[in-house]
């Protein structure tokens, strides 16, 4: 077991190799996250829409 100043040590170590994203790089993947998100909700819509469509469709042909 490590004493608590080895494992300060340690830890200070470890966060030392952390790279850490510039902020060019968080704006541009929070770009594409919200682009990406976008893209999947109108996917989402347009297949709703059309599955909607045909459903209301073959209903009143026989109801």
């Amino acid at each position: 077991m490590t004493n608590p100043l080895q494992f300060i040590q340690q830890v200070r170590a470890e966060v030392a190799k952390v790279v850490w994203p510039t902020r060019r790089e968080v704006v541009l993947t929070s770009i594409m996250v919200f682009a990406l998100a976008m893209a999947t909700a109108a996917f989402f819509f347009l297949v709703d829409f059309i599955i909607r469509q045909g459903l209301q469709a073959i209903l009143t042909m026989f109801g």
